[in-house]
């Protein structure tokens, strides 16, 4: 699938991008492998944790907002995964204008370097916070999201197709909620802020994340928006599994969070079909063929359904996450 092929990962020094990268050089014998990304403190690192593999990798300075520079990583490229994007939420709340300029621009310019470049696949990371958003990040994926469904019908003719990736929060990335706990259990903290009590969320890998990322590239036919089947937990039961003896206190929700997580809405449920271990939102466009686009073994849900980290029917208990804690990174 990937072999012999040369893959571009914007946003690539970050959690993500180092473990697809991991996973590409372990299971895969790619061509090249081009890192574009801001941070050159970043990539310098990454160069020296990948050293062993400096025939294979490139790394280009970059950002998604340049669509000159797009341009030139692009060319010669195979598959491109678009994980680059401002998504602190409190912070984009105080920089809208910075969040549109990376979130829905660069979106913008990934697809058109990649049609005119002819690329042949691009799947883009997407968030639950897209879904019936309430904060600036997730309103700016949103558009970012459907920017690329829409993108299959903008290529016409050429070759390059479009694909999301949908998942939450990954557990124990850089700013989450794990490295958060941890961080001040070691200070010898004896009391956990919790947002808020009723607060629910699913629990997805980076493993698990890059699983799925894979499976868009080897499948998707144009327009699709992959989900994975995860799940649930309770934020007061982490906080337990991570400190038993910790006091709770809850502090209130901050400003543009969700008490749950939500992947799949009511309204998409009409065109979302069920498969073994995850799901898929169908385009409702005209341009989009059934006989031709549909990925066989699909089953329909029914209409109304809806994929909520607080409705879902698979959910793990403070011990489960006890041993869950135990096989994740960390990334402080």
């Amino acid at each position: 699938m990937l072999n012999g092929k040369t893959i571009l990962i914007t946003g690539g020094t970050g959690s993500f991008g180092k473990k697809f990268t991991k996973r590409l050089l372990k299971d895969f014998n790619p061509k090249k492998i081009i890192i574009y990304s801001r941070d050159e403190y970043k990539q310098y690192l990454m160069q020296k944790e990948f050293a062993e593999y400096k025939t294979k990798l490139r790394f280009f300075i970059g950002d998604v907002r340049d669509k000159e520079r797009l341009y030139r990583a692009f060319d010669g490229v195979d598959i491109v995964v678009h994980a680059a994007a401002l998504k602190h939420v409190p912070l984009m709340e105080y920089n809208p204008i910075e969040a549109v300029k990376t979130n829905i621009g660069g979106a913008e310019n990934i697809i058109n370097a990649a049609i005119d470049r002819g690329v042949e696949k691009v799947v883009a990371l997407s968030t639950d916070k897209a879904v019936n958003p309430v904060n600036l990040y997730g309103a700016t994926k949103l558009v970012s999201d459907k920017l690329f469904v829409s993108a299959n019908a903008y290529a016409g003719g050429k070759k390059t197709r479009f694909s999301v990736v949908r998942y939450g929060n990954v557990a124990g990335s850089r700013g989450s909620v794990i490295p958060f706990f941890l961080k001040l259990v070691k200070e010898g903290a004896k009391e956990l802020p919790i947002t808020d009590f009723r607060m629910t969320r699913f629990w997805i890998s980076l493993d698990e994340g890059v699983d799925l990322v894979l499976k868009a590239i080897r499948e998707a036919k144009g327009g699709e928006v992959y989900i994975s089947k995860i799940p649930s937990f309770k934020i007061t039961d982490l906080a337990k599994a991570i400190c038993p003896e910790c006091k709770l206190k809850e502090i209130g929700i901050r400003e543009g969070e969700k008490l749950h997580e939500v992947m799949i809405t009511e309204e998409d449920s009409r065109t979302t079909y069920e498969y073994e271990d995850h799901y898929i939102i169908y385009p409702n466009f005209d341009w989009w063929n059934y006989k031709k686009h549909f990925k066989e073994g699909g089953k329909k849900v029914e209409e109304g359904f809806r994929y909520s980290s607080d409705t879902n029917k698979d959910w793990l208990s403070v011990e489960d996450l006890k041993e869950l804690l135990n096989k994740i990174d960390i990334v402080y």
